[in-house]
């Protein structure tokens, strides 16, 4: 029962209560002296069950914020004549007292970046040092650093990663300028966000927790907190993700274009709650999901939310895709592609199972039939699957054992459909199967063609999981930057691939990406993807262990052209 349901029975049974009391009071009034603390101890109970009516009613049908609304200067005070001879000054002091507060809290608005105080109490782990490759010592010496402080993680770990530029400056005052440049500092690498203390390995944890693992950012915000990080706010997370999500995003349209490369496709969509805020409530949107089932390649696409299928077919017609599309049983499909003449739709024997198996306990006889076909459809696959045969293989098989039986289900289907119409639920998944069953049997076309639409589904899942924790986007924005992070943890979970350790590599590699060709794009997807262990402007670089204090700190020096 929702809240909703719950707080209307419970203010109907007060007022009964309220009701039974009244009259139990009125007759009691009626009677001698004796019954006057009876009386009143009623009228007490009615003033209770009367306020907590009110209660009930305003969380009901009234605003649930206990903020005060703000009050109008213009309006007059109906107790001017009861205020003590003392008002003004009283008034005053109130102003001085809102006016002090007032300063201090812009006083705090105006405090500094918090990026230092986020990194105090975090240890220096590892410092990467910058120098000038090829610098004359003769006319230079080192006067300085630019330290840049980043945070970085590691599992169960945050730490800093310091960033050390060394600077240089002319021994000669003297010098003319014309023959060289004054100050020489070597050149800043390019972080993942500009001026962000947010580091690679530790972007990449975010954006692992809430889609790999299903966790919302204020309760990532509370784990790092333990791990030593203070002062980090939603707001400031929130900012990251999206600066990520910028730099992943050529990611996501090279792999949307390498999904429609494929001559065989699966597509399904799923709900996802979007905030719409003009109606006060989370919406119900819908998120499209395509697979190339061969490549084991993943996109999911948001498109406002819509669920039409002009939204899949536009898709398609702009990467101009070409061969099967296995779905369910979906209408919007069907509208899509009824005409198309480079699109051949082939539907999922799962659904069409699942309907029979509904229809079980009003009709176990024919129920029981259709499960039975369908059951030696799944074994001739799975033989097939025992046997290792190849695709041609397949189809071979599958012309020689299942086309037999899907000619006769077909007649089965059409007898029962008509017998029983579409209002029982036998007559219902009878008619179901048999308007799809042409669209079935184009999986005896090709070898690689599944019987079902399972895969697809499996895709979906992580983004029901999520659903049930984190809830909700908070806008349509939200939901897009959605689709550009789990289209490809979705594709390193079909390829093995670790996604801390991508992720790690490719948020570090991508500021170096901005002018990259599809082709150099798609050898960082993760079936193609291969780490890097340095940095693209890396020429040379040494390591050693520096002691400070008890901690050891990592050094390394990387050799820069001026």
């Amino acid at each position: 029962m929702e809240e909703k349901d719950i707080l209307l029975s419970t203010i109907q049974a007060l007022n009964v209560t309220i009701s039974s009391l009244s009259k139990t009071n009125e007759s009691l009034t009626k009677s001698n002296e004796s019954q006057s603390k009876t009386i009143a101890t009623l009228e007490l109970r009615i003033k209770e069950l009367s306020a907590q009516i009110a209660y009930l009613n305003r969380q009901l049908f009234g605003r649930k914020s206990e903020k005060l609304q703000p009050i109008n200067p213009l309006q007059l005070d109906l107790f001017a004549d009861l205020l003590p001879e003392d008002a003004a000054e009283i008034e005053q002091a109130h102003d001085e007292a809102v006016g002090k507060i007032t300063k201090e809290v812009v006083a705090d608005k105006k405090q500094a970046r918090r990026n230092r105080t986020m990194t105090e109490s975090l240890p220096v782990l590892k410092r990467d040092i910058i120098d000038v490759e090829g610098i004359d010592l003769t006319r230079y010496r080192k006067i300085g650093e630019e330290v840049t402080k980043v945070v970085e993680h590691e599992p169960g770990k945050l730490y800093v990663r310091e960033i050390v530029r060394i600077k240089y400056g002319l021994i000669d005052p003297t010098e003319p300028v014309e023959t060289g440049e004054g100050v020489i500092m070597a050149p800043m690498v390019q972080l993942p966000i500009y001026k962000g203390v947010a580091g690679a390995s530790l972007l990449a944890e975010i954006l692992l927790q809430k889609y790999e693992y299903h966790m919302p950012f204020y309760r990532q915000i509370k784990q790092f907190e333990h791990l030593g990080i203070k002062g980090l706010t939603e707001s400031t997370v929130d900012g990251w993700y999206k600066q990520v999500m910028i730099l992943l995003k050529p990611l996501y349209d090279a792999i949307i274009k390498e999904v429609f490369k494929s001559d065989y496709c699966q597509a399904d969509e799923t709900t996802t709650p979007v905030v719409d805020k003009a109606k006060h409530k989370a919406s119900k949107e819908y998120l499209w999901m395509v697979r190339a089932v061969m490549e084991k390649l993943v996109f999911f696409h948001y498109a406002h939310g819509s669920r039409a299928g002009a939204v899949i077919e536009a898709l398609t017609d702009r990467h101009h895709f070409r061969g099967y599309m296995q779905c369910d049983g979906f209408v919007g499909y069907e509208s899509a592609y009824k005409t198309s003449k480079s699109v051949t739709l082939v539907n999922c024997m799962a659904y069409m199972r699942r309907k029979f198996e509904y229809a079980l306990n009003s009709n176990k006889e024919l129920s029981e039939h259709a499960l039975k076909e369908i059951q030696h459809l799944y074994q001739i696959e799975r033989a097939c699957d025992e046997a290792g045969l190849t695709p041609d293989e397949r189809k071979a098989k599958r012309q020689e054992l299942a086309k037999p039986i899907m000619d006769a289900m077909e007649v089965w289907l059409e007898q029962i459909a008509v017998k029983y119409g579409d209002k029982t639920p036998i007559g219902n998944a009878a008619s179901y199967a048999y308007v799809r069953w042409a669209n079935m049997r184009n999986y005896l076309e090709d070898g690689r063609i599944k019987l079902d639409n399972n895969l697809a589904e499996n895709e979906i899942r992580p983004i029901t999981l999520g659903r049930k924790n984190y809830l909700f986007c908070g806008k349509h924005e939200a939901a897009e930057n959605m689709c550009i992070i789990t289209s490809l943890l979705s594709t390193c979970r079909n390829h093995g691939v670790n996604p801390r350790e991508y992720l790690n590599d490719i948020i570090a590699r991508m500021p170096y990406m901005s002018e990259a060709t599809h082709d150099e794009l798609v050898e960082l997807l993760p079936h193609k993807w291969k780490p890097l262990s340095v940095t693209p402007d890396e020429t040379d670089k040494t390591e050693e262990p520096e002691v400070k204090s008890d901690k050891v700190t990592t050094t390394t020096t990387y050799w820069c052209k001026k």
